[in-house]
């Protein structure tokens, strides 16, 4: 395979090109801040600012950016990626986003001559920079077999989830609803905990070995404990793909009920100023408003 594009360096996107790169392809990162730019630089491997310019003669261009928006401008904005790209050439959509999105964009692709992969990911940072997230991926079959050295680098797991695009984002939405009920549940837990006036680093070592655990409860409860609310996925990212569930619930007429108490939860605790922060920092904004007091470390 040639050169590999991936636009979006940030806690996934970085860890995706380090991947890559480290895989042994010829990749190229692009980002418009400098800061992240120099990070992936700093493996050794080219930054570029503009997408248009790093697509140049590329085969793969991976799109690791926020949502439908950011992926609709770094491919066909005034600098995208897609003007630069050759007939034939694979996007690998990785930003959650509704089906319908999904499937206008891999319209404009197919329009150029594109191949467009449908492949949002999951795994969290530190799965990015292993090379082994998940990748629930759609398309056809021309475009995995266009994408297939770029999936086996940054993908422990890729599933074929169908020949068109819109169901990998599907997927992924059903994923998110989860996430973000069980990291709003996790941190409902350890508050609540706190509350009760329990030891709150034996209440995690109880609650991961009991039936109540959850995946998130085990990766986002340790921030807590640890007062760090670094962001390795942020209070936004779940306003954002929270509000992309309510949106397809309402126009389904589908009720979710969790999931919307989930996002107000979000909301609330974006609202109070923790918008860039872990979104562990949703026990923050619940010990506030419940009047305890989570682990503290000297500063």
């Amino acid at each position: 395979m040639g050169r590999v594009v991936v636009i979006g360096l940030g806690a996934m996107g970085l860890g995706a090109a380090q991947s890559l790169h480290r895989a042994g392809l010829d990749v190229v990162g692009v980002d418009v801040t400098e800061a992240a730019r120099a990070r992936f630089a700093e493996s050794g491997a080219v930054a570029m600012e503009s997408p248009r310019e790093a697509a140049r003669g590329a085969d793969a261009v991976v799109v690791l950016v926020v949502n439908a928006a950011q992926t609709r401008e770094v491919l066909f904005g005034d600098r995208g990626a897609a003007t630069a790209l050759g007939k034939g050439s694979v996007v690998i959509s990785c930003a959650t986003m509704s089906p319908q999105d999904a499937r206008a964009l891999a319209s404009e692709c197919r329009d150029r001559g594109l191949h467009y992969l449908d492949a949002p990911v999951s795994g969290g940072s530190v799965r990015a920079a292993e090379g082994s997230l998940t990748v629930m991926a759609s398309g056809t079959p021309e475009a995995f077999d266009a994408a297939a050295d770029v999936l086996a680098a940054m993908a422990a797991t890729t599933y074929h989830l169908g020949d068109e695009a819109g169901i990998g984002s599907s997927f992924k939405i059903v994923n998110q609803l989860l996430a973000g009920v069980h990291i709003a549940a996790a941190c409902e837990a350890i508050t609540f905990a706190a509350k009760l006036g329990l030891d709150l680093a034996k209440v995690y070592e109880v609650i991961t070995k009991s039936a109540g655990n959850s995946w998130m409860f085990e990766n986002r409860i340790p921030h807590v404990l640890a007062d760090d609310y670094t962001p390795k996925s942020a209070v936004n990212i779940f306003t954002k793909d929270l509000g992309i569930v309510a949106a397809i619930g309402q126009r389904e007429q589908f009720p979710l009920p969790i999931a919307s108490l989930a996002l107000q939860l979000f909301t609330a605790t974006a609202a109070s100023g923790m918008g860039k922060d872990d979104d562990s920092s949703v026990a923050r904004f619940m010990a506030s408003a419940g009047g305890v007091t989570l682990p503290k470390k000297d500063r």
